[in-house]
């Protein structure tokens, strides 16, 4: 894991090593006061010697104020070197989240995925901004202190042979305990995450199902997980600093007990048994400050694991065989006995020997049932996905020999369920065409039928969109996301369901638009309504995975039931309504 982590403190090592160095000059500046003190005492004041207790004073000044230098160094260095490691590896997890496939970001909940990129990455910064203080500081201090505590009495250091044993027992076992709570604590932390945005994101659905106490109760039994689990994690070092307290506690008395028979026995100066009873509070503090480091280390450890899992996870399409010089030159499509499933162990197929050929320019009608893999058969157009067998080409080459940016570019997808972002109609409109005039962006929804409501907006083409769209309606999404797909001037036009949102007239003018304003693009229409695609070149039928039908309007009338079927009961829905 540290192997993995390591690359991202580029930029920012001589920051830590900075920082390291401060920690430690300002340890061994603090660790030699006390033999200074012990000096005053023993010689300075026992000799009644004004001029050594003034230059030893001044002395223990200057060290303190190196000391203070050091401190402050250490504590810049160490948030710089932090902050800027934390924004490296969540840079770093975001592009590897941008290169996965749809199959790669289904391994992991959006939830998790957040608390990766956020509250993972916070205590993995946070871990090298203690370690660069704390884990420097504490061995730097405690092994300064252990050797002048040494220097001072080697009988009384004896001590140490039964306070440091018992402290690191105390630590070892509260570590390997605590350890596997810290993980469940992160997971527990992806639930509490996932209801929050599945609630926030279809809170419309959970008030109009009158749900709200549902979603609070689902919501409290995952709360009341989280804090169970945080107890329980955090429990073990609240029941550790009771433990060090006692050793520290009984470590001081039994300095203070001996110690003081030395003194009364004249066989230790009153000023060194000062200086040993500050090296000992030393020692002991330094072993407290270690093993609070380590059981932060077993958390970072838990977050630092998840954050590897994204890094680690390889991409299932890459553009390994792709020439990036090749362009697609046309808009034609071909599917060569094309198989694909979801899941690689999955027994059946979602799509099953597959073939169709689109000529460039064509308008194709999709239609089907639910279920029958029409979204998914388009999917593997642009590479959202990749076929287990066969092949699919556009422009008569393989997709896999594009670059995923040139082909996606040549394409252009508007879904059922449109994605609108926060920021004004213009900003979401250029995610088409980022060089966009302002007359094309008029143009576009002109032909999208997005004009007429755009103009009633209070600041028009400059009106703030809400995230998610919210403040506009289901159909006025639909017209801003196809508007946004004009504007691409893609080789290859996919509208799933597009217009599902908006009546047939205006779904007929959108139509009519489209050929006219994409006269050589290849235009793909996924419809329930027969109405929308009687009028395409080609209308392919799709049944359970398979091709049912391919033909014109008439012809399918004629050879496809399914088709027949599904053209009449629309028609008699048709009569009912009039």
């Amino acid at each position: 894991m540290i192997r993995k982590l390591l690359p991202y403190t580029k930029g920012y090592r001589l920051w830590i090593l900075g920082g390291i160095l401060c920690s430690a000059s300002e340890s061994v500046l603090e660790l030699m006061l006390p033999k200074a003190m012990s000096d005053i005492v023993d010689v300075g004041i026992a000799n009644g010697d004004r001029a050594f207790i003034l230059i030893t004073g001044i002395k223990m000044v200057l060290m303190a104020l190196l000391a203070l230098a050091g401190g402050v160094g250490a504590a810049l260095f160490a948030a710089k070197a932090g902050m800027g490691f934390g924004a490296q590896l969540r840079q770093a997890e975001y592009e590897q989240v941008q290169r996965f496939s749809f199959s790669n970001i289904e391994h992991f909940s959006t939830a998790s995925l957040i608390t990766r990129l956020t509250s993972d990455v916070a205590s993995m910064q946070m871990t090298l901004m203690m370690s660069m203080r704390i884990f420097v500081r504490a061995p730097v201090m405690l092994l300064t202190a252990l050797v002048m505590a040494l220097t001072i009495s080697l009988s009384l250091s004896q001590v140490f042979l039964v306070s440091i044993p018992l402290l690191m027992m105390a630590v070892a076992l509260v570590i390997t305990r605590v350890g596997p709570f810290f993980t469940a604590l992160q997971k527990s932390t992806d639930d509490v995450n996932l209801v929050v945005q599945e609630d926030l994101n279809a809170i419309r659905v959970v008030k109009s199902f009158v749900r709200e106490e549902e979603e609070k109760e689902k919501f409290a039994r995952r709360n009341e997980h989280l804090r169970d689990t945080a107890m329980r994690a955090f429990g073990f070092v609240v029941t550790f600093m009771p433990i060090i307290t006692l050793i520290m506690g009984s470590t001081m008395v039994a300095i203070m007990w001996i110690g003081g028979h030395y003194v009364y026995g004249g066989t230790m100066l009153s000023g060194d048994l000062i200086a040993f009873f500050t090296y000992a509070g030393e020692i002991l503090v330094s072993l407290m400050m270690v093993s609070m480091v380590l059981m932060i280390l077993t958390r970072s450890i838990a977050c630092g694991k998840r954050i590897v899992e994204v890094l680690d996870e390889k991409p299932e399409i890459t553009d390994v065989q792709a020439d990036s010089a090749l362009k697609v030159g046309d808009g034609s499509i071909t599917f060569d006995h094309v198989y694909f499933k979801y899941h690689p162990t999955a027994e059946g197929w979602n799509l099953t020997d597959v073939s169709l050929q689109i000529r460039s320019g064509m308008t194709v009608g999709i239609i089907g049932g639910t279920g029958s893999a029409k979204t998914t058969l388009v999917s593997l157009i642009p590479r959202l996905y990749e076929v287990n067998d066969g092949a699919v080409y556009v422009g008569g080459h393989n997709v896999k020999d594009y670059t995923m940016e040139t082909l996606r570019e040549a394409c252009a997808m508007v879904l059922q369920k449109n994605t609108l972002f926060s920021g004004t109609v213009a900003e979401n409109l250029r995610w088409g065409r980022a060089d966009a005039t302002d007359e094309e962006l008029r143009e576009a929804c002109r032909i999208a039928c997005a004009d007429e409501f755009i103009s009633a907006m209070p600041d028009g083409y400059d009106s703030r969109i809400e995230q998610g769209g919210t403040n506009v309606s289901g159909g006025q999404k639909q017209r801003l996301c196809i508007a946004r797909a004009i504007l691409r001037n893609p080789k290859i036009l996919i509208l799933d369901d597009s217009t599902s949102a908006v009546d047939t007239a205006t779904d007929a003018r959108i139509r009519e638009g489209l050929r006219h304003a994409l006269p050589g693009a290849t235009k793909l229409i996924i419809a329930q309504r027969i109405a929308s695609v009687m009028d395409a070149d080609l209308i392919v039928v799709m049944d359970d995975g398979k091709i049912s039908g391919a033909g014109t309007h008439d012809e399918l009338m004629e050879s496809n039931h399914i088709y027949r079927e599904v053209y009449e009961s629309q028609q008699e829905g048709v009569g009912i309504d009039g």
